[in-house]
């Protein structure tokens, strides 16, 4: 039986992504992609993301996190996640200052003013490490397009790694593009080995940037706080904006900061705790155990 069959976990959100929080850490065992999808079901608890908490691996982190899309995939960051369970870890705690350690990298998050930061690193911009399949010397535009040659319906995204591999298409309408249908053929084009988040980006003014994402392994989604990063870090790199700026997502506001000192950035905003629960082990029932 899966190891989530019976499992406690609390359902949050931040701006409206979907986020499941899954404590493992008294009886740390893996899940599969398998399990992961069946949480996610009809049945289940929808979600965008599921975060699953597991002992700290080092002194001075408070938890190791594997993240889970609802496709079954595993993601590097979601910053919309990390700011929830910082949520349930400052109040079990007693904590404002916490670290986890993700598949990315340690993510040092904090409470101010009601409202969590998530310091989630130095973006990376080489070719090989967002990654793309072939070499570009300049990932502020690549060679990218969707649509007829001659009159191109998106065409040359800037491209970020932010934990997770990331596409800016910069547009004047955000809302004038299908992106339910655009998306998923972006984030699975050859250049991106290991598939993208798709965003469209409007440029509002030089402190702010309103954005829709069609998120890696998730599909459209009301915030992804990764993308929020990415697009600002990527409006700073090509001069649209400075580098703080509010970005606007369906779900509501974020604010991001690419932090000039160290270049790690550093995205605020609001996390909602929803309701708690257990899966029914029904949902499992038919899946093959965990490592068989």
């Amino acid at each position: 039986m899966s190891a989530l069959a019976g499992h406690a976990f609390v359902k949050m959100n931040g701006l409206g992504n979907e986020i499941v929080v899954v404590d493992m850490r008294r009886e740390p065992v893996a899940i599969t992609p398998a399990e992961a999808r069946a949480a996610a079901g009809p049945n289940g608890v929808p979600y965008d993301q599921m975060m699953m908490l597991y002992p700290p691996r080092a002194e001075g982190i408070d938890a190791s996190v594997r993240i889970y899309n609802n496709d079954g995939s595993e993601a590097g960051a979601c910053g919309n996640g990390m700011r929830c369970i910082a949520s349930l870890l400052a109040a079990e705690t007693g904590k404002d200052q916490l670290v986890f350690e993700t598949g990315a990298s340690l993510l040092p998050c904090w409470k101010a003013d009601g409202l969590f930061t998530a310091d989630m690193g130095r973006p990376r911009f080489a070719w090989n490490e967002i990654p793309l399949a072939e070499e570009f010397r300049d990932t502020r535009a690549i060679e990218l397009q969707i649509g007829p040659i001659d009159a191109p319906i998106l065409h040359s995204p800037s491209a970020v790694n932010m934990g997770n591999p990331h596409a800016i298409f910069w547009v004047d309408d955000v809302e004038a593009y299908d992106l339910g249908k655009i998306g998923p053929l972006l984030e699975n084009h050859p250049i991106f080995p290991e598939r993208a988040n798709i965003t469209l980006a409007k440029v509002a003014a030089r402190d702010h940037i309103v954005i829709r994402t069609w998120e890696r392994g998730a599909g459209l989604t009301k915030a992804c706080g990764s993308a929020a990063c990415a697009t600002a870090v990527a409006g700073a790199r090509t001069r649209r904006t400075g580098r703080k700026v509010t970005v606007t997502l369906p779900g509501g506001d974020l604010q991001v900061e690419w932090r000039e000192s160290d270049d790690h950035v550093l995205m605020t905003g609001p996390v909602e705790y929803e309701f708690a629960g257990t899966f029914d082990p029904a949902l499992f029932a038919a899946l093959a155990p965990a490592g068989s």
